[in-house]
């Protein structure tokens, strides 16, 4: 039987050469437990950049028209009649993820980023209602299981809450399950859309935060945005070596080449470093790093459902959001061109009224 669906418009690549353009897309109709968000703002992830360009194709190889976007956020337009968490009118959030499997052991622990079945992704992913693949945020509307919907709490900006779904979330998690807090010393490498979020949760959490950057224009914007300290990293730099084995926790939030190990020398004994960039060539690793102190190489993903609600909760709490630059819907192909030479304070978001 074929399923109902309705039309919204999309913006969309239809090869990885090919600009973004305007698109019609169809959506499921809203069923039992779905809800319907008409999406006000979506923020830009240079992983979008990534699967629009087919860059991943060994791994996740793209399906077009490709539909990206996975930090949004909207007001709720429609709900199922069996949904409880939110009525027609709520400001309501989506993230990286629009399902999992529900019943094996990591979903069951709220950890969902990590299904052993994988979790649906919110765009290129097998779209398990309608066939063919999900479509993400940057469109007019979005239907997405009431389980797999955040809220928004009272009083945040919508435009700077958006990236929050996916470069806040990957940065809050580690730094909680590793539970950086008061009376640690932590680093944060790298000053992009992530970078400058977890500069804030650590910050926020309590630690004494050391901002590392190739950059040294960004020294002024790290401690703007909480840090104690701005180190401008090289090699053998007297700032770098005195620093070693000094450092709690250290979270890498850089995606292109660099060395490692510059940074795994900070480290104290038993003190982990976790990445969350992946940069497109293997990394090399001195084991003596590693060895001398007993230190930890971690990686981690996003968070959960649960994990991402209380990202957002403590961000209302504390004050936070991302630092952005609102583009129109037409504007995309240039903000993808400004992703790529760094070239944006800190995230770009679509303001899909602009769509049309």
């Amino acid at each position: 039987m074929e399923k109902a669906t309705y039309a919204t418009r999309a913006c969309a690549a239809a090869n990885p050469t090919a600009p973004m353009a305007p698109t019609t897309i169809q959506r499921r109709q809203p069923g039992p437990q779905d809800v319907q968000i008409d999406v006000l703002f979506c923020g830009v992830c240079h992983s979008d950049l990534h699967q629009v360009r087919d860059e991943w194709r060994s791994a996740m190889p793209t399906v077009y028209p490709c539909v990206p976007g996975h930090e949004i956020v909207g007001r709720v337009a429609k709900t199922g009649v069996a949904v409880s968490k939110f009525k027609a009118g709520d400001l309501a959030a989506v993230g990286c993820m629009v399902d999992s499997d529900r019943v094996c052991d990591e979903c069951r622990a709220g950890t969902e980023q990590y299904c052993k079945s994988l979790p649906t992704f919110t765009y290129n992913f097998e779209d398990k209602h309608l066939g063919g693949v999900t479509y993400g945020g940057y469109s007019k509307s979005i239907v997405v299981d009431e389980a797999f919907v955040l809220r928004v709490p009272q009083g945040m900006d919508p435009a700077a809450t958006a990236p929050l779904l996916c470069a806040g979330i990957t940065t809050y998690s580690p730094l909680r399950h590793w539970q950086v807090g008061k009376g640690m010393k932590v680093g944060i490498v790298g000053l992009g859309g992530l970078g400058h979020m977890a500069v804030k949760f650590a910050r926020a959490l309590g630690a004494e935060v050391t901002l590392f950057t190739t950059s040294p224009g960004k020294t002024a914007d790290g401690k703007r945005l909480g840090a104690h300290e701005v180190v401008v990293t090289r090699d053998n730099d007297a700032e770098m070596l005195k620093r070693a084995a000094t450092y709690d926790y250290i979270l890498d939030t850089v995606s292109a080449k660099h060395d490692l190990n510059l940074f795994l020398e900070l480290l104290k004994k038993d003190a982990t470093m976790t990445l969350l960039g992946a940069p497109p060539e293997p990394a090399a690793l001195g084991v003596f790093s590693l060895l001398f102190k007993r230190r930890r190489l971690a990686g981690s993903a996003i968070g959960g459902i649960r994990e991402t609600q209380e990202m957002l909760d403590f961000c209302a709490a504390h004050g936070l959001a991302a630092d952005i630059e609102t583009i129109r819907a037409p504007q995309i192909n240039d903000a993808f061109g400004r992703l790529l030479k760094g070239d944006v304070k800190y995230r770009f978001v679509i303001d899909m009224a602009t769509l049309d």
